[in-house]
């Protein structure tokens, strides 16, 4: 057909859809310990999780202290319902595989409670190049944030 332009659509039984959502979330208190040994175990099992609703990931980055996503989710579930699933299973598959994390940071709550939500819309494209382009920015930010300072007393360059 002239003038029509294609649109990715799924289907269930009955219905067409194009859900798409970009989600933020963070650890409770912003904790970057968890971006050093285990973010690569962390991001197994937000996908591990995902995958088991049937959710496609289109694009993730697990940054230095908060979590982007972008998601298809078919419209039988909420984003709210998909969020409480990811945080709370998370939660408890990342204390029982790490337990020392337990009695370093108490209670089994990993996650803040809140999260940021969008719907994607045609701005799928620009929102996977944000996502990708999180590290670099990140990265690049903390580098200019560096500032040299000189210690009178010994004459050393020490970076804050």
């Amino acid at each position: 057909m002239k003038g029509v332009t294609h649109v990715d659509n799924n289907s269930l039984s009955h219905t067409k859809w194009n859900c798409k959502y970009h989600i933020v979330f963070a650890p409770k208190y912003r904790r970057q310990i968890i971006y050093g040994r285990i973010k690569t175990d962390i991001g197994k099992i937000l996908r591990d999780l995902l995958t088991r609703k049937g959710i496609k990931i289109i694009e993730a980055e697990l940054c230095i202290d908060h979590v982007h996503m972008l998601l298809e989710i078919p419209p039988k579930y909420s984003v709210s319902e998909i969020m409480g699933y990811l945080k709370g299973k998370s939660s408890l598959m990342i204390f029982d595989r790490h337990a020392h994390l337990k009695y370093k940071y108490g209670n089994r709550n990993f996650w803040c409670r809140g999260y940021y939500v969008d719907t994607a819309g045609k701005n799928t494209k620009k929102i996977q190049e944000y996502i990708q382009n999180q590290l670099k920015e990140d990265f690049t930010k903390d580098q200019i944030s560096i500032k040299e300072y000189m210690d009178p007393f010994t004459g050393e360059k020490t970076k804050m």
